[in-house]
């Protein structure tokens, strides 16, 4: 028989005892994401953690919505059909999460939305709706701190010695907050402490590590070693900048490349200096809110209690800076918490 415990339901094992269940629902963008995928086997590697220190079942149900707004607007209308406990979502389209919002508060499921930000009205309309995610303007400074710090230390990044770093930019999508701010607060930083910056090339390569590579060789078809620092929205596509580096066998003594997100990929390439440094974006301690905040709805108790980090409606994880100087200790954190 199914029986109802607080805000979830409950199932017997063989020695009927009722086991609490949580059953969340998990709508990402498009699932090959490395950032999202590093998150989301975070959130699965955590579940199992908490049921073993609860007793819980936790059912968790990722799906990919492959860019696409209206798939993921029909996964989350499954959830819903469900009864899930809880829906996260990491919004295809972030401008539209008004929408989600009324059908979560019409079933009275509570909604977490994930590292793509809806504007803040949206998330006011409902007291039971959350954001998780990190403060993008910080990203922008720490990357823009790697590239002051580095001049400091090697005044021969400036190749030309013109007293400007000529620099090429590598944006993700157009229409995410994290893009257009990372953007914004990377050069400003630099710029702020009196280094002048010259924009050679700036456009969209969608997160993507291979429309980086593209990005960039056509880059350094036009402009060849003047290129001295590739600034990248995050470390797939500085990833594909360092693949194009290599493919014109530009690598040694070409442009510092600095990325955001801190991945094993990026950080193995700061290891053996293809790449200046990185913004680590802590997928674990976000993985770890969600499922804090899941929980506890779960349970009808308010998160601002008890959830880490927790303000108001929102959760933000902070970033950390790497480089060689202390990749290794990254490296060491993403592997232990495999």
């Amino acid at each position: 028989m199914a029986c109802l415990f607080g805000a979830t339901a409950c199932h017997v094992d063989g020695n009927s005892h009722p086991i609490q269940t949580v059953k969340i629902g998990v709508a990402t963008y498009r699932s090959d994401d490395t950032f999202i995928a590093a998150l989301c086997d975070d959130l699965e590697r955590l579940s199992k953690d908490k049921e073993a220190e609860t007793g819980k079942k936790i059912i968790l149900n990722i799906t990919d919505g492959k860019n696409s707004q209206s798939n993921q607007n029909d996964q989350v209308d499954n959830f819903i059909s469900q009864s899930y406990d809880v829906i996260c979502v990491n919004m295809v389209d972030r401008t539209v999460a008004a929408v989600i919002i009324d059908k979560a508060k019409r079933a009275d499921i509570p909604v977490i939305f994930f590292n793509r930000e809806p504007v803040e009205e949206d998330i006011r309309m409902w007291n039971r709706a959350y954001y998780v995610g990190t403060d993008a303007k910080e990203s922008g400074i720490m990357q823009g701190q790697i590239i002051l710090d580095a001049v400091q230390k090697n005044p021969e990044i400036d190749k030309n010695g013109d007293g400007k770093l000529q620099y090429v930019m590598l944006e993700g999508e157009q229409a995410h907050q994290d893009s257009l701010i990372r953007t914004e607060y990377s050069v400003k930083t630099i710029t702020a402490t009196g280094i002048q910056m010259e924009k050679l090339a700036n456009d969209t390569a969608n997160w993507q590590r291979s429309l980086g590579s593209a990005k960039m060789l056509a880059w350094l078809d036009q402009f060849g070693d003047e290129i001295e620092v590739v600034l990248s929205n995050n470390d797939d596509m500085a990833l594909g900048a360092i693949d194009a580096l290599k493919e014109r066998d530009m690598l040694e003594n070409g442009p510092v490349v600095v990325g955001v997100d801190g991945t094993m990929s990026a950080l193995e390439a700061i290891q053996n200096g293809e790449m200046l440094g990185s913004v680590v974006n802590d997928a674990q301690i976000q993985a770890q809110a969600m499922l804090d905040i899941a929980c506890t709805l779960a349970d009808g108790e308010d998160p601002q209690a008890t959830v880490q980090r927790m303000n108001g409606q929102y959760v933000r994880a902070p970033h950390r800076i790497v480089t060689q100087e202390n990749v290794q200790e990254e490296m060491d954190y993403l592997t232990q918490t495999e």
